[in-house]
């Protein structure tokens, strides 16, 4: 009966915190509903009189659930979402109050903007911005608060945000589809939308040992740390039993995340002691993005609860996995169609292989945009680790797909993959289908069978930008498509020519070997495919002509809009960066070389004793440790001196965001790495009770 109660309970719990479609149908006159439907699914302006009858009727609803405040949530260039709440509370002529919540505040907040990133758009003092009500995403309740998605803007227009240039690329890409699905006679179609599905991969870790490392505090990544005895090599955490306190965590994860209609489907342990991931149903692109970073806050808030600290870094220790967030990306119709859905005959699927061509196309050419969406100075650590997709974008496709486009370029009938069975040798278990291709983990590209999967995201990461790229791109190629198509006499005929030439142009970005090996490296580079390795490799090319001409002819980006956020990216890599160098400097010069120096006179003064005892005693353990350890010692208070004057060398000669970025990869990054070798050798060599933080031992493997 319980179990039952629970199966019942799971259904009045999801989207419980949520103005939903129900809600809304439950609480909106008719007209209004129908308005703001129309407004919701055909980008109709919004009444101000259905925007007030709306605003009621939410506040209502708000208050039932407890909330007493607003807020205008948003999406800011810093990567994280942003909030400033209002209480409903209004004064009345006799000294009292009453809750009230208009459709002008509903739909127009103003934030000061002048503190947020703005890559130069704006100056400081130039406060006033600018917060617009996306009614595509629905409003809920969180705490004692009316969270309502926004978009964010400058006093001037200037986009402040990462949601306004993804539905810009959302609207872009449909109606460019929409003009690909004419040609094949399906009117009854109004809208192509995205769809996302992000697998979060994060760390747990005991908070008591999280408060002892000033590193992972200010920076969310180990800066010291050597290696445990165990790491993953043993493969027995993946997909292992949940330990209890792990169990009871993802428990309230999921009931938290289902309040807030987010579909949180798979939870299970990852690859490195400590880790995990979370994967949600797929939702249109928007609201995927909203759901996301609700569900980084709700698992950091959550594991405080169960005194744990949930690292989203994508590196945060030093030889072992690190964390990514797989971006599963589809395109479908307003009618439940899935634009990437070969069917059984993909050959013969020729709509499909128009779309599989676009998105070929796309990668080959914009390879440079898709690495730049996922750049970031923790992301660079991870990409390229045998743990991770390399820093060069290709495309797996599968045997079958790859066989296909292979006879269109030979101008051949395809002849077709058979069907077949797994045979286990076992009579009891079920016979088993096998798919026609296998799955690449390797790739950072990989289509997955109906959709693809964008392997080379960070775990902290907003999957706006990826996704922007995403759409945008693909919208260019529809676009080129349909105006070859458009006038052709015999279509079939005409779509198996473009997708000939799309095969013949661009297949060096289909890949489906091991991304992870050396070979492919060469390989990749005699294909004449891109490896931008950093952050600062590949951001410059953000500016690049076609990339420019790109984004403004579709109306995505405005060119100062580009210019700013290359600006702001470039500069959140080099503060990234001063952020952990100074932290590893406190920590060296606050902490660590003091406690080996009382290490060493400890057993410096052990060894006198001895020989006061017994003049004779060689104590060759000792004397030779004392040798190692101060060796090491007087290194790293030259490598701290050396770290500590690559910091003052960047900003003596820092020229713009590039050469300040560049130093920092260049002499800062190698400056971080020697001190860092030096200090990990000195932690295997002190005694415990010296060392002055919990190990990677304490940290990954006590919880």
């Amino acid at each position: 009966m319980g179990s039952t109660e629970k199966r019942r309970a799971v259904p009045e719990l999801f989207g419980s915190m949520v103005f939903n479609e129900d809600v809304m149908q439950e609480r909106l006159p008719r007209d209004v509903y129908r308005s703001l439907r129309k407004t919701i699914d055909e980008g109709k302006d919004l009444d101000l009189n259905v925007a007030n009858a709306v605003a009621s009727a939410m506040k209502d609803w708000a208050v039932e659930k407890g909330a007493t405040h607003y807020t205008h949530w948003f999406q800011p260039l810093n990567g994280i979402t942003a909030e400033k709440h209002d209480s409903f509370i209004s004064p009345t002529s006799d000294g009292r109050v009453i809750m009230q919540f208009s459709g002008k505040e509903l739909i127009k907040g103003e934030p000061d903007a002048s503190s947020f990133p703005s890559g130069g758009l704006r100056a400081t003092f130039e406060a006033r911005g600018y917060t617009a009500w996306d009614p595509t995403s629905y409003a809920f309740v969180k705490g004692d608060s009316l969270y309502i998605p926004t978009a964010f803007c400058s006093y001037s227009g200037e986009v402040l945000d990462k949601k306004t240039p993804l539905l810009r690329s959302m609207e872009e890409l449909s109606r460019q589809a929409l003009r690909i699905l004419h040609l094949f006679g399906d009117t009854a179609v109004k809208r192509v939308v995205t769809t996302v599905g992000p697998e979060q991969e994060y760390f747990l870790i005991d908070k008591a040992l999280y408060d002892q490392r000033p590193d992972l505090i200010f920076t969310g990544r180990t800066l010291f740390g050597a290696k445990a005895p165990k790491g993953q090599e043993l493969e027995d955490h993946y997909f292992g039993a949940i330990k209890p306190r792990i169990a009871a965590f993802m428990k309230e994860l999921d009931e938290e995340l289902w309040k807030l209609g987010i579909l949180a489907k798979t939870k299970h342990n990852e690859v490195a002691p400590a880790q995990h991931e979370l994967a949600p149903i797929f939702a249109t692109t928007n609201i995927a993005t909203d759901h996301n970073q609700l569900t980084m806050e709700i698992m950091k808030n959550v594991a405080a609860r169960h005194g744990l600290v949930c690292l989203l870094h994508e590196k945060p220790f030093a030889g072992v996995n690190g964390s990514g967030k797989h971006n599963n990306w589809s395109l479908s119709t307003d009618t439940g169609k899935n634009l990437l859905d070969p069917g059984k005959s993909p050959a013969e699927n020729f709509q499909f292989l128009l779309f599989l061509a676009a998105v070929i196309k796309g990668v080959d050419e914009y390879q440079d945009l898709l690495r730049i969406s996922v750049a970031s100075a923790g992301n660079d650590h991870r990409l390229g680790a045998n743990e991770a997709p390399p820093a060069i974008i290709s495309m797996f496709l599968g045997d079958e797909l790859t066989a296909v486009l292979q006879a269109i370029e030979a101008g051949k009938p395809y002849g077709g993959a058979e069907p077949q069975k797994l045979a286990t040798g076992v009579h009891v278990l079920p016979e088993l289908s096998r798919d026609t291709t296998d799955r690449n983990r390797t790739s950072p590209f990989a289509f997955t069978g109906n959709k693809f999967e964008f392997r080379s995201l960070g775990s902290a990461i907003s999957i706006a930008c990826p996704n922007i790229m995403l759409n945008t791109i693909v919208a260019e190629e529809l676009e080129q498509f349909a105006d070859a198509l458009e006038g052709a006499e015999d279509l079939q005929p005409a779509v198996l020519a473009l997708v000939k030439k799309v095969v013949e142009e661009h297949k060096r970005i289909i890949f489906n070997g091991d991304g992870y090996s050396e070979a492919w490296v060469q390989e990749a580079q005699r294909r004449g495919l891109l490896n931008l390795k950093t952050t600062v490799d590949a951001l410059p090319r953000y500016l690049d002509k076609k990339n420019l001409d790109l984004f403004t002819s579709h109306k995505i980006y405005t060119e100062a809009e580009m210019e700013a956020r290359y600006e702001t990216i470039m500069e959140e890599y080099a503060k990234t960066l001063n952020i952990e160098a100074l932290t590893m400097i406190d920590m060296a010069r606050q902490d660590i070389l003091p406690a080996v120096s009382g290490f060493l006179a400890e057993l410096s003064g052990a060894v006198a004793a001895q020989r006061a005892v017994l003049p004779d005693l060689p104590c060759t353990g000792e004397v030779a440790l004392i040798a190692k350890l101060s060796a090491l010692l007087d290194t790293a208070f030259s490598q701290t001196d050396a770290l500590a004057a690559t910091l003052a060398d960047a900003h003596a000669e820092s020229v713009n965001a590039l050469t300040t970025a560049t130093h920092y990869r260049d002499v800062v990054i190698p400056a971080m790495n020697a001190l860092r070798a030096t200090v990990d050798q000195m932690e295997e060599n002190v005694s415990s009770e010296y060392w002055p933080y919990p190990t990677y031992a304490d940290l990954m493997f006590r919880i």
